[in-house]
């Protein structure tokens, strides 16, 4: 039985959350504000360092909501003890200002402050749920990199292995696009995504470059710039430009930046094919 894909990430479900503070009135002021959120759920509240780790443990949830001074561990000692993929989104509250620093250490998006009112708590947790949507989108964008390797390895018939993929598959637009890489004229860098340009379409997945370069064939594609990499068959001339560099012009007019750093790569790539 083939396995399911996964699915896109649900951006209406309820964000899971808990509250981990040693006051009873901080943990219901908190648990009043989030109530007023359809977009959060809570899941569970413990009011020390001890029961916040074995709540965290097995609830396992999206956002915590932390205080800092707390018996049995401070809310660091607590968080630190997590592995880092069970890691929640955290926001801090608490009385004392001189931990914020400290809060980066285990990726806190937010530290407020206690008395704060009802707009900075909104404030601290709309950063929160926009912290779990990015998150819920990069699960996914791993889980399609597993599913894309399995059905590399399915059909090529081994279990695994380095060799460059048959088809690159694509998410784009919620659907999944498979491209021959010969079909593929060059590629681009844009923010956390790169987009293939193929034929005068595009097509834009969530990927480093490092990433997809180690992928490709290194025989018919080469990096030429931090941000590009094109098919060397795609490659028509080399024109030197003002600056002392070249430019690479492909066969359908594109003219791409060639970075010092990637002369040699491309000038043996080049000698290889002749």
């Amino acid at each position: 039985m083939n396995p399911a894909p996964n699915p896109a990430p649900d951006a209406t479900r309820p964000v899971r959350a808990v509250i981990i503070d040693d006051e009873p009135m901080a943990r219901r002021g908190v648990h009043l504000l989030l109530e007023r959120d359809a977009g959060v759920e809570i899941v569970g509240e413990a009011a020390d360092g001890v029961a916040g780790l074995e709540l965290l443990q097995r609830v396992q949830p999206e956002l915590a909501f932390v205080d800092v001074q707390m018996p049995a561990g401070n809310g660091f000692d607590m968080l630190r003890r997590l592995a880092p993929e069970g890691l929640p989104v955290v926001v801090f509250i608490t009385a004392y200002d001189e931990y914020a620093l400290q809060a980066f250490d285990v990726q806190a998006v937010d530290y407020l402050l206690k008395p704060y009112d009802d707009e900075r708590f909104a404030r601290a947790l709309e950063r929160a749920k926009e912290a779990v949507r990015r998150r819920r989108q990069d699960d996914w964008s791993e889980g399609l990199a597993e599913l894309r390797q399995l059905l590399q390895h399915v059909r090529e018939g081994k279990p695994g292995g380095t060799e460059a993929p048959e088809r690159i598959l694509v998410k784009t637009s919620g659907e999944i696009v498979l491209l021959k890489p010969d079909e593929v004229d060059w590629i681009e860098a844009e923010g956390d995504y790169v987009k293939f340009h193929v034929g005068g379409h595009a097509h834009m997945m969530r990927e480093t470059m490092a990433r997809l370069e180690a992928r490709l064939n290194p025989k018919h594609f080469v990096r030429i710039h931090r941000s590009t990499i094109v098919n060397i068959e795609r490659i028509r001339k080399l024109s030197p430009s003002f600056a002392g560099d070249y430019v690479v012009i492909l066969q359908d007019g594109t003219r791409l930046r060639l970075s010092r750093g990637f002369h040699e790569r491309l000038a043996s790539l080049l000698h290889q094919a002749l």
